[in-house]
């Protein structure tokens, strides 16, 4: 188990020092076992099995909000949420991605659903037994939400979506899919409605399974004149935007604390393999060089870490927190590819045998820096807030 003195930071209460040491007893019971087999079916089955553990251990209910829904609390503890996918990162990156798509993909229904529609999604959310899946992005639509060509027409007094959708986690395995497609109210980011569509919805293909260097359920989907009844809308007509990136100022926090908890499994396993691994009759860790490395680890992820529950503590206050999420964002999965790659070193030919522990750690983090706003998107966010806050003064 790595220090756990981060837990006493006063960022954090005590009910979060209790969930944090509750969920570490589970996860060094339960997640014990790191996938081997790559295949599409294997990591389906295998994503399906983590979703169902997540609930029955009771840790899916603070991916969502509203307590007659089954949730923890009324609304979504951000920092909760933040040190279970810590806490999980560092155990199984798949267990991680399971839990956070659960909340990805429904968290815009705990803040803006319909008592009707978080009766119906929320409740099997928490429990495991619905997979919950985030459709935005489209092959020209990654970062730039408003780029999206994805469209819903009325039709009567349905709505039929036609387009299509890549790189969409859980993709095939889905239960149902939050998707966003243009409306046509306004041009651009204004122009855009978010609806709730079922997987089994008529019109509703899985056009292609996507494989990747970190396994998880990936896919394009593909709509054609795909049926949504208007109660499945979510939000109002032309709100998508909005609802997207509150959704996004959420968990885009806690990408950065599983970026937080693969760094510290990299220390982890750098400082186990440094002080038993003897070199030129010496340890490892007694050369300088090693021990730079580990120091810049060590400082690096308690700087992330930081950035991560500053951010996540902000928005559980309720202050505007989009530059804070993407400064620890960046930072969190920049450092992680660099403590994990300073890991990889330390353990030298052994890091680059496959299904070694900062092997995975290598493959699992590289995606990080991409999703959910890729790096430079971050330091566009960044620098645009800070400029506009410095014109607000002058």
């Amino acid at each position: 188990m790595t220090s756990s003195s981060h837990l006493d930071w006063p960022f954090l209460e005590p009910r979060h020092k209790t969930l944090a040491i509750e969920l570490e007893r589970w996860a060094r019971s339960e997640l014990s076992e790191n996938l081997k087999d790559h295949s599409v079916r294997a990591v389906d089955d295998a994503c399906r099995r983590l979703v169902r553990q997540l609930g029955e251990g009771g840790w899916l209910k603070y991916a969502t909000g509203g307590t007659a829904y089954g949730a923890s609390g009324d609304t979504i503890d951000t920092r909760a949420v933040c040190l279970i996918r810590e806490t999980l990162a560092r155990y199984s990156g798949l267990a991680d991605f399971a839990f956070a798509m659960q909340g990805l993909g429904s968290g815009a229904i705990s803040i803006f659903g319909t008592h009707e529609q978080k009766q119906r999604y929320l409740s099997q959310v928490a429990k495991g037994t619905a997979i919950a899946a985030f459709a935005i992005s489209e092959p020209d639509a990654g970062s730039d939400v408003s780029a999206l060509q994805c469209a819903a027409r009325k039709d009567g007094g349905d709505y039929l979506i036609n387009g299509e959708k890549t790189w969409i986690s859980n993709g095939g395995i889905a239960d149902f899919y939050l998707v966003f497609a243009r409306t046509g109210e306004a041009p651009g980011a204004k122009g855009i409605s978010a609806f709730i569509v079922d997987a089994n919805s008529p019109g509703l293909e899985i056009a292609e399974r996507i494989e990747v260097m970190a396994p998880h359920p990936l896919a394009r989907l593909i709509f054609k004149d795909c049926r949504i009844p208007p109660a499945q809308r979510l939000g109002d007509s032309g709100q998508g935007f909005k609802i997207a990136m509150s959704t996004l100022d959420i968990f885009r926090s806690s990408v950065a604390a599983a970026a937080v908890g693969f760094a510290r499994c990299a220390l982890h396993e750098s400082l186990s393999r440094s002080t038993s691994r003897k070199m030129f009759g010496q340890a490892l860790a007694d050369f300088q060089l090693t021990q730079a490395k580990l120091a810049k680890m060590a400082t690096d992820i308690d700087a992330a870490a930081l950035l991560t529950y500053r951010a996540a503590w902000l928005k559980d206050r309720g202050q505007p927190v989009t530059v804070e999420a993407a400064m620890a964002k960046m930072t969190a999965t920049e450092i992680a590819q660099q403590a994990i790659d300073s890991a990889v070193q330390i353990f030298g030919a052994l890091g680059v045998v496959s299904e070694q522990v900062v092997e995975r750690l290598y493959r699992e983090i590289r995606p990080l820096r991409i999703y959910e706003g890729a790096t430079e998107v971050q330091q566009l966010i960044i620098a645009r807030g800070i400029i506009m806050a410095h014109k607000e003064r002058e």
